[in-house]
């Protein structure tokens, strides 16, 4: 798959992932498509170049509690999202931390799709 492709296909699962979120909790609001398109834009942006590099530079905190600071990245990433996206806001820790599960769920399941529909795309191999 092209990577332009690829880039729309993360794009459009991360709104939907926002989609779910705001449709599942009452401390999320998003007002309008821009609001989806843009804070799935940044999340998609903060996911592959921000989160890998706080990553390396937290590790020995990451180790220490076991992955569970993976959790307050993760939560920080939509956090950006939230900040630099107009009409869209998060109420509350716990509404973040359900927002980052639903945002995980969602792009583990579109990706997941996604994949099995780009190998049955695929011509078999002879091997």
């Amino acid at each position: 798959m092209p990577l332009w492709a690829r880039l729309a296909v993360v794009w459009a699962i991360n709104a939907a992932a926002l989609w779910v979120a705001d449709a599942l909790f009452d401390g999320v609001r998003i007002h309008g498509w821009t609001a989806y398109l843009i804070g799935a834009a940044v999340l998609g942006i903060a996911n592959a170049i921000i989160k890998p590099v706080l990553a390396v530079l937290t590790l020995p905190l990451i180790i220490v509690t076991l992955g569970l600071f993976l959790l307050v990245i993760n939560i920080a990433m939509v956090a950006l999202a939230e900040w630099v996206a107009p009409d869209f806001s998060i109420d509350g820790f716990w509404t973040y931390v359900g927002t980052v599960v639903v945002v995980w769920l969602v792009n583990w399941v579109g990706h997941s799709f996604a994949d099995g529909f780009e190998k049955s795309r695929r011509a078999p191999s002879l091997i």
